[in-house]
């Protein structure tokens, strides 16, 4: 097992600054979910730096609970209560995530906002190369892992009751006013290609102003893998989802390609030997993508799209520095992924000079 799997697989004890009254928690939920009972043990997942997350262990079955974390938070970061409508919606539609049981928005009962799910049994890749895998296997993941962000794409969602979900149009425009505020208010000390980016951006944006449902984090530990079959059961974590730009969200994934190691927590493909492995290579991946969305004229402007998300990441990266400046970072090893904001940020910057 990679070190980065060793830190994020499973659960352990909950950390001392995430704990609450677990009876006055089961007495809530026994009252709230028909069929909930106790006993109760509660963990908490190793991973989710952003969003505590929780493992219920009851007489009753499994179960999840993510709540916003506790202190002083950044505006419009951990909207738990967004990622609940957005799983109820999509799992109302067929799409594959787990089952909403219950959102909360009384602090009286755990101290902030958080809602339950159900507990997806299967497999979760924190190594991207899929080690112990079967080429052929690898290969089918990945091209599950490609079909499924394509059908998030393509579902309509004002047909299932998302129309004002997100603004569609000048996505860009608000995604890096947004994330540039973010990383302002965080931010430590000085990052010459997070400067250079946040100039540069606003005024590069592509015409094209495409409308779909974004995941916003789409990668494959994010997503719960059948136990035996090479398909996703769940896609997880849509905190920071909304309707947005397509190409923004699966150029986001694309970085799974473009990225060395940096850091513990962005381990990508860029050293890999992909036809050994059986794992697509880029280029073959976006077309996949393009065909099963109708893009028959790929994407022109993917130099943009790469700069902003490298420039989104180190931004998202920044903003747990400012939650471990403040005591309010979710995982243990946050303080690690910090490093990862300035050479995020350089590559961002080499993706805008690039003709």
């Amino acid at each position: 097992m990679s070190r980065r799997a060793e830190q994020n697989t499973g659960t352990r004890e909950v950390r001392e600054a995430h704990r609450f009254d677990e009876q006055q928690l089961l007495d809530y939920l026994g009252s709230q979910i028909e069929g909930f009972r106790g006993p109760l043990s509660v963990s908490q997942f190793k991973g989710g730096q952003s969003n505590p997350t929780y493992k219920l262990t009851a007489a009753s079955g499994q179960y999840v609970l993510r709540r916003k974390p506790p202190g002083k938070l950044l505006k419009s970061a951990h909207a738990v209560d967004r990622e609940f409508r957005a799983i109820s919606a999509l799992y109302a539609a067929g799409f594959p995530v787990p089952r909403p049981l219950l959102l909360c928005e009384d602090d009286a009962v755990i101290g902030t906002t958080f809602f339950v799910m159900e507990f997806v049994e299967g497999r979760i890749f924190w190594d991207l190369d899929l080690p112990g895998l079967e080429v052929d296997e690898r290969a089918a993941i990945y091209d599950n892992v490609n079909e499924t962000i394509a059908r998030l794409h393509n579902i309509d969602y004002a047909a299932i009751g998302l129309e004002d979900y997100g603004k569609p149009g000048n996505y860009f425009s608000r995604q890096i006013s947004r994330w540039s505020g973010q990383y302002r208010a965080s931010e430590t000390g000085v990052v010459r290609a997070m400067d250079a980016l946040i100039e540069w951006l606003p005024e590069n944006i592509p015409e094209d102003e495409s409308a779909s449902i974004v995941h916003g984090d789409y990668r494959l530990d994010n997503m719960i893998v059948h136990p035996t079959e090479p398909r996703v059961i769940a896609v997880l974590d849509w905190e920071l989802s909304t309707i947005g730009h397509p190409l923004a969200d699966f150029t986001y994934h694309l970085m799974t390609w473009q990225m060395p190691k940096i850091g513990i927590g962005s381990v990508g493909l860029a050293d890999k030997d992909l036809k050994k492995l059986g794992i697509p290579d880029e280029d073959a991946y976006l077309r996949r993508y393009c065909r099963r969305t109708g893009r028959d004229d790929g994407i022109p402007d993917r130099n943009f799209y790469s700069a902003f998300n490298f420039f989104r990441l180190a931004a998202i990266l920044q903003g747990i520095a400012g939650r471990v400046r403040d005591g309010t970072a979710a995982s243990a090893h946050a303080a690690e992924a910090v490093k990862a904001v300035e050479p995020l940020a350089d590559m961002g910057w080499r993706y805008a000079k690039k003709e």
